[in-house]
């Protein structure tokens, strides 16, 4: 039976993400209203070795509705995730980088995670502590794997809070493994969901997913300005924090 880089079986992952998009499409379509733009980018990038780059507002219903768009642009549709019949046919080969602790906080991260997840050992928090770590290479490996296999979801801020400073990882990962590059903004997710993403906090939000152009990339680059070009690319630098506050 074929299997995933991570020995996760192919038709299980297929399973999962189905199921997980057929009880998740109602909070995206009816009970709140999801706008999609910019699935135009998505149509002609490669199979592998693409890294989209998105702020962050919840542990898990960014990600599903991510899901949902990729099945969505795979079945032909564009900028819409008003027909959930893309759900018969998923993208199986996505995949996206989470904190090792927060994917086994309980059954559902738990299932989640063979979806997908790339599990890391954040460098800075553990367990609600500040930490000092140094990154671990079989991290950085694993996300490598994963691009080697398809498309990968990061969030650069490696947090939920608005307007935090994007961490240098990011940037190692570009680095090496030299993906295309494609900014993601999203909107409303904190207004509709409680902090992990999985309950409902409020109805009739309004939730956006806007994806730009691939961005160009100087492989070259330091660092630091590296990660000061994404976090623009994202609009989670000062230069947007008034008068979108709420971003």
């Amino acid at each position: 039976m074929k299997r995933d880089p991570f020995g996760h079986l192919i038709f299980i992952k297929r399973i999962l993400i189905s199921l997980i998009g057929w009880l998740t499409w109602w909070r995206y379509n009816k009970l709140n209203k999801t706008e999609v733009s910019g699935t135009e980018h998505l149509r002609d990038l490669p199979e592998t070795n693409v890294l989209f780059i998105s702020n962050h507002q919840t542990y898990f219903a960014d990600v599903i509705a991510m899901l949902h768009v990729f099945c969505s642009v795979k079945n032909n549709f564009e900028n819409s995730l008003r027909s959930p019949r893309y759900l018969f046919r998923p993208k199986v080969n996505t995949y996206f980088v989470a904190a090792e602790e927060t994917m086994k906080t309980g059954f559902l991260p738990r299932l989640f995670a063979y979806v997908g997840s790339v599990s890391i050992q954040r460098t800075w928090r553990d367990a609600g502590k500040d930490v000092n770590r140094r990154v671990r290479m079989d991290d950085i490996s694993n996300i490598g794997k994963a691009l080697g296999d398809g498309w990968v979801i990061t969030f650069p801020q490696g947090t939920t809070k608005v307007y935090a400073e994007g961490r240098r990882g990011v940037t190692h990962i570009v680095k090496k493994y030299q993906p295309v590059v494609v900014p993601v903004v999203i909107d409303g997710f904190r207004r509709a969901f409680d902090k992990k993403g999985l309950k409902l906090k409020k109805k009739g939000v309004k939730l956006s997913i806007r994806f730009k152009a691939p961005i160009t990339i100087d492989f070259e680059q330091e660092s630091d300005d590296m990660l000061v070009n994404i976090m623009h690319a994202i609009e989670q630098s000062p230069e947007f924090q008034w008068p979108r506050a709420h971003a």
